[in-house]
């Protein structure tokens, strides 16, 4: 048993969309697609270009019968924009995703259809799933690009997992020492160049600029970095020679 989906392109025809599938996949952690008689065969260059490198297309599985795709499957969600008049559940990507980690903590293997560009799935491939999933697209023109539908399967299923996006922490958050240096560098220019005016308001607009930065979280790269083109600035106008860093 596998702990996440595998995706399932029924007769894509494009072999950017089936790249493009396998590069999103990638991103958000899904590792098996299955590709049921694709059009132009296999492999294809222009997958192979569009996947950026991506390992799921280098571990691609091909079969030519949806039969031999499922074999092995427990429960099977299709996704389809139409309706097919047929007994199953209705769900939205999020609710689908829900209902699959569920049956993969249940011990079930798990697939997710999708159908090719020109008419997507076929009522017979529908017909072998336990589900549906339809997008909440709007229904004067609910064909979806087929790279676009796997992409937001694959968020889905990444959000629900609650992981954060992970980002570098910054470590060089400014001290409020070189915060306060750069206000009195700024101020005091502002000041030279007849900023504040009426001087009776100097107090409010000063303290309106020192909240605008104070929210920004500046690092010391960009104090420094303002500072230095404050300073250009100051020169440029002809005015100032000696200019206040400290």
């Amino acid at each position: 048993m596998t702990d996440t989906p595998a995706f399932i392109l029924h007769t894509p025809q494009l072999g950017e969309n089936i790249g493009a599938a396998c590069r999103v996949m990638a991103n958000f952690g899904l590792p098996e697609l299955i590709v049921v008689d694709p059009r132009d065969g296999w492999p294809q260059d222009k997958a192979i270009t569009m996947s950026a490198g991506s390992p799921v297309h280098d571990n691609a599985r091909v079969e030519y019968r949806l039969s031999d795709a499922l074999h092995d499957v427990n429960r099977i969600y299709a996704t389809t924009a139409r309706p097919r008049g047929m007994e199953k559940p209705v769900m939205t990507a999020r609710e689908a995703v829900a209902d699959m980690r569920a049956a993969i903590a249940a011990g079930e293997r798990v697939a997710v259809m999708f159908g090719g560009e020109k008419a997507g799935l076929p009522n017979e491939a529908v017909t072998m799933a336990d589900a549906i999933i339809t997008l909440p697209v709007d229904r004067s023109f609910s064909s979806l690009n087929l790279a676009q539908a796997v992409a937001v399967i694959a968020y889905e299923w990444k959000a629900e997992e609650g992981t954060p996006a992970e980002f570098e922490p910054v470590s060089d958050i400014a001290r409020r020492e070189d915060l306060e240096g750069m206000f009195e560098h700024f101020e005091y220019e502002l000041e030279r160049a007849g900023y504040f005016y009426p001087p009776s308001k100097t107090p409010l607009m000063t303290q309106n600029l020192r909240n605008a930065f104070i929210r920004g979280r500046w690092t010391e790269q960009e104090v420094r970095t303002f500072r230095g083109a404050v300073k250009a600035l100051a020169l440029g106008r002809g005015k100032a020679r000696v200019v206040r860093e400290d």
